[in-house]
């Protein structure tokens, strides 16, 4: 049976490692960039899985489907997190798309996973300031204010909402539908909902850029070498200058 206490426990102990709070939202993908010599890929994966982790004998390597929505993506890196320090068991492993399915290691990394960025004090304080007084005023307004929030896709929020027993799979599945057009209808930004955009769909980051720039800096490859291997990892903008960008801007 799994320890939730000890999970939660992880979880949080894990965000203090990395130099957060234990309370709020996060960037976890610029948290995962202060990771040492972890190499992060974004590659789009289909329909049938939402990424993979290799530990690479201390130079781990964590992929995820960049055809996800980007809050979906958040959730499938704050998984990835567990199997890449407290998951003992696999030197690589490559991970379904639904959440709450697969073997009992990948059930127990959605869970970390949830405690990771919805943790449980902060989601409590967060589901009473949005509720109000009222027990039955939970509805798609406080759904949507809460997936915004902590950052996450409306199905990582309803499969915390379920666990936590604040809603009932029957209740959760009447706010499956109609994501963007609930979200939208709010004034909210749609990009939590959606995909990346296809010239950021393919792109290396982390490890891997810093180990190339380091052989050229100290001529163990050429120039030609050197881009081909930033060219591998596709990351033709470090090659040719990102064009889409123009020039620098003023901070």
């Amino acid at each position: 049976m799994t320890d939730k206490l000890d999970l939660c426990t992880k979880a949080l102990s894990l965000r203090k490692e990395l130099g957060q709070d234990t309370t709020s939202p996060i960037d976890i993908f610029s948290l995962a960039y202060t990771i040492p010599q972890l190499t992060l890929v974004f590659y789009p994966m289909g329909d049938h899985l939402s990424g993979m982790c290799i530990k690479n004998d201390g130079n781990p390597v964590i992929a995820v489907n960049s055809s996800m929505s980007v809050g979906r993506q958040r959730f499938s890196m704050a998984h990835e997190l567990f199997h890449l320090f407290f998951d003992e068991n696999e030197h690589s492993t490559v991970c379904t798309m639904k959440i709450g399915s697969g073997n009992d290691v990948e059930k127990v990394a959605d869970q970390f996973a949830s405690y990771f960025l919805l943790p449980p004090v902060a989601l409590s304080e967060a589901i009473k300031k949005r509720q109000g007084s009222s027990i039955d005023s939970f509805g798609i307004k406080e759904i949507v204010k809460l997936e915004q929030y902590f950052r996450v896709s409306r199905q990582a929020m309803l499969y915390r909402l379920i666990e936590d027993n604040k809603l009932t799979p029957q209740q959760a599945d009447k706010f499956r539908q109609g994501v963007i057009r609930s979200a939208v209808n709010l004034g909210y930004d749609d990009t939590l909902y959606k995909s990346l955009p296809e010239n950021k769909q393919y792109k290396t980051y982390g490890y891997y850029i810093q180990q190339a720039e380091e052989l050229l800096e100290k001529d163990l490859v050429s120039t030609g070498k050197y881009e081909q291997l930033l060219l591998t990892a596709f990351r033709p903008d470090l090659v040719f200058g990102d064009e889409s960008k123009g020039g620098e801007l003023n901070d």
